[in-house]
């Protein structure tokens, strides 16, 4: 049997296995959301980079200046978490932080100009990485479901 043939059967066994949970919204998008994430991940892959670093530049790019804390906010995760994301960004040379003048104990996150460069690029990537992940749903679904879940969330 071929891998396509394979996974085909893998695919339809799985929703088979999972059919009484289609009528959760949480499985629902969950299940949604993880595909959207590796195909993302795919994507993002060749440029050394995980969905969350693409998130936390675009966020410094949005508000230059801002502290780990935020970011770590923002992104929802715990403070450590966001030190180990911006130290491996720094090391990266795609962010740096700067001690803030009023408080000399504080830094603040700034993108590098590798960093700019960089960004610039993956938001391309991201915007088709998107695209070809709904591509299932027309455009009126898509900006539908793009309403629908800020709903949710907001």
């Amino acid at each position: 049997m071929s891998r396509k043939a394979n996974t085909a059967s893998e695919s339809e066994v799985a929703s088979v296995l999972d059919s009484s949970l289609h009528n959760l919204v949480g499985y629902v998008l969950r299940r949604a959301q993880m595909k959207l994430f590796q195909h993302l991940a795919s994507r993002l892959e060749a440029h050394d980079l995980r969905p969350a670093q693409f998130t936390a530049l675009t966020i410094i790019e949005q508000s230059p200046g801002l502290m780990q804390a935020e970011l770590a906010r923002a992104l929802a995760i715990e403070p450590p978490q966001a030190v180990l994301m911006i130290n491996k960004l720094e090391e990266r040379g795609l962010a740096m932080r700067i001690r803030s003048n009023p408080d000399k104990r504080s830094y603040g996150l700034f993108l590098s100009k590798a960093g700019e460069v960089l960004l610039k690029q993956l938001k391309e990537v991201v915007q088709q990485s998107d695209l070809e992940s709904t591509s299932a749903l027309s455009p009126a679904e898509r900006e539908q479901l793009l309403a629908l879940l800020g709903k949710l969330y907001r």
